[in-house]
């Protein structure tokens, strides 16, 4: 297709109207529309085919390549924008209905996970070889955030919030909570009048709660707590299925309803439990032990219910498992700079930043 261009009379300068009007710079061959529909078709598709083939159907037939290519500049520009509120954080003002009027009080819930995601090893390529490093799992951490009047369930009793936001860094922990805290700030941190961590027993979770949110109150996951108890469990009646059910039945109801030191103190007693049934005491318990003292003020759950506060990590749950559903498919192994450029679109994409890629 040809079009006109010229020397403009007024100022001298060669330009092009189509090209203009299709907000063109000098040398980009993709209108902004295209690339965002492109784009967007590549983090809602679980590959690059899979978002040809859709561009093919809708009238843009462009190659997987091509849409890998515009992912990798625009999730760029994404990233740099994180970067850009890192260095200069400022926290979104509350909303008010009239002037003078104070803003509702509300709760932020913070959860943070991690999952695992194929990466291209040092010998990636090469042929397969016990001693090579082909390929390599990295820990994709993440994050979501949430208003607790943000919270509800559908008529079914299924839990349901309506609007999250999300965090999500193939990176070291200390750079994670920094950027958790920018976005917690960005969804009213200041202004919350309590803030909620919930996770399960990862180390780099609660060491980000003490260095970012350290007037926090933290809560481990009640699924991963009773986890943990059921180990105990089997390892004191490893053939008895009733007789562990019988045991570990009554201390779950106990963290669940506020007796959780009862608990504590029941996992205290189980060397001297041991002793008077004469009967060697399990490994697992000096490690079971060792875990619950570890997370003793994690372990409120009624109190924290009592404030509104989930038991469970379920939204955190699912975000990764949304995240697995595209990073994580059969034959995708990913470089680090790809994974981080459509991570950083998944995110922009999940917290509404979208359109500001095309903006500013």
């Amino acid at each position: 297709m040809r079009i006109a261009s010229g020397r403009d009379p007024a100022t001298g300068d060669w330009r092009c109207p189509a090209r203009e009007r299709w907000a063109l710079g000098p040398h980009q061959k993709m209108t902004p529309e295209l690339e965002d529909r492109l784009c967007l078709t590549a983090t809602l598709t679980g590959s690059y085919a899979a978002a040809a083939q859709l561009a093919a159907k809708w009238g843009s037939a462009v190659d997987d390549e091509t849409i890998r290519t515009h992912v990798r500049q625009v999730g760029q520009r994404a990233e740099a924008q994180v970067l850009e509120r890192l260095t200069t954080p400022t926290s979104a003002p509350p909303a008010v209905a009239l002037a003078g009027s104070k803003p509702a009080p509300f709760s932020l819930v913070i959860m943070m996970d991690g999952w695992l995601a194929r990466q291209r090893g040092e010998d990636w390529g090469a042929p397969p070889a016990p001693e090579l490093n082909r390929v390599a799992w990295r820990e994709i951490k993440g994050a979501v955030i949430y208003r607790l009047d943000q919270a509800g369930a559908t008529a079914g009793g299924r839990g349901l919030i309506t609007q999250k936001y999300v965090v999500a860094w193939q990176g070291d922990p200390l750079e994670f909570g920094r950027r958790v805290q920018t976005e917690a700030r960005r969804r009213g941190l200041a202004t919350a009048q309590a803030v909620y961590v919930v996770g399960d027993g990862g180390v780099w979770i609660w060491g980000i709660q003490a260095d970012r949110f350290g007037q926090a109150q933290g809560m481990l996951d009640f699924y991963h707590a009773s986890e943990h108890l059921w180990a105990v469990a089997r390892s004191l009646y490893p053939a008895d299925e009733a007789a562990t059910q019988a045991w570990v039945s009554p201390l779950l109801s106990q963290l669940k309803h506020g007796a959780e030191t009862e608990t504590l103190q029941t996992l205290r007693d189980l060397p001297a439990w041991c002793a008077a049934r004469q009967q060697p005491v399990p490994s697992t318990v000096a490690r079971e032990q060792a875990y619950f003292e570890t997370h003793r003020e994690h372990l409120h759950y009624a109190a924290m219910a009592a404030q509104g506060c989930p038991n469970g990590s379920g939204a955190m749950e699912s975000f990764c498992a949304q995240m697995q559903g595209r990073f994580k498919r059969c034959g995708q192994f990913w470089s680090p700079p790809g994974l981080a450029d459509l991570l950083a679109l998944e995110v922009a994409r999940r917290n509404f930043d979208w359109d500001a890629l095309w903006t500013n």
